[in-house]
């Protein structure tokens, strides 16, 4: 069971990596604070998701599994409000969305 409980640890984790690490660069090169906050809000929810999942399995079942799924639920609640709270506040600070913008291939050279 130990090979088997490493094997899908590793790959939790190695995912959570992959969405964190690919979330921080469409942080960076996204073009406006919709879609950067997108960005932002995937790599908080699915890659700490992996990540925290890849811990709780190697943690087994313990009080530190039951600990690590509080903070999963915890972020799992409170990341899609703030991203929420953050677009409301954005729209009523007057800041429109550019849609259909970035589709325009005259725009880019």
């Amino acid at each position: 069971m130990g090979m088997f409980q490493d094997i899908v640890s590793w790959i939790l984790l190695t995912g959570g990596g992959f969405f964190v690490l690919v979330g921080g660069i469409g942080v960076l090169r996204m073009p406006n604070l919709y879609t950067r906050m997108h960005a932002a809000s995937v790599t908080d929810t699915m890659g700490a998701a992996l990540v925290l999942g890849g811990i709780m399995v190697q943690a087994g079942p313990s009080l530190a599994a039951i600990k690590l799924a509080a903070i999963l639920l915890f972020l799992l609640i409170t990341s899609p409000t703030s991203s929420y709270a953050l677009a409301h506040s954005a729209l009523l600070a007057g800041i429109q969305p550019d849609a259909g913008r970035a589709a325009d291939p005259e725009d880019h050279p």
